[in-house]
């Protein structure tokens, strides 16, 4: 069964209350008569074995650095573009532009 926290508006006190998912909320405090709210907490569950982020990778081993990757385009190898005219009269040969090569 779940474990709630409480907090009376009265007093201020936070208590813990065992209830299952179908029972009400609890709406007075029992030693006070206040009005009082459930309080959001994080969980106790705790995932355990191989695979998990915190066991495999949240205890500060080193691992090796990524290769870096352009986001601008780049790196990426150019295809030739080569057009040859068909016309026997003219023929002309379009060349393409050198590649840009990052070099850091």
């Amino acid at each position: 069964m779940p474990l709630y926290e409480y907090k009376c508006q009265s007093c201020s006190e936070v208590f813990e209350v065992i209830q299952k998912f179908s029972d009400q909320p609890v709406a007075v405090h029992e030693k006070c008569g206040g009005p009082v709210e459930r309080l959001i907490s994080t969980s106790a569950l705790q995932f355990k074995g191989s695979g998990w982020y915190v066991n495999d990778y949240g205890k500060g081993k080193t691992a090796k650095e990524p290769k870096p990757t352009a986001s601008n385009g780049d790196s990426k190898p150019s295809a030739p573009a080569a057009e040859t005219s068909t016309k026997s009269d003219t023929s002309s040969t379009t060349t393409p532009a050198p590649a840009k090569s990052d070099t850091k």
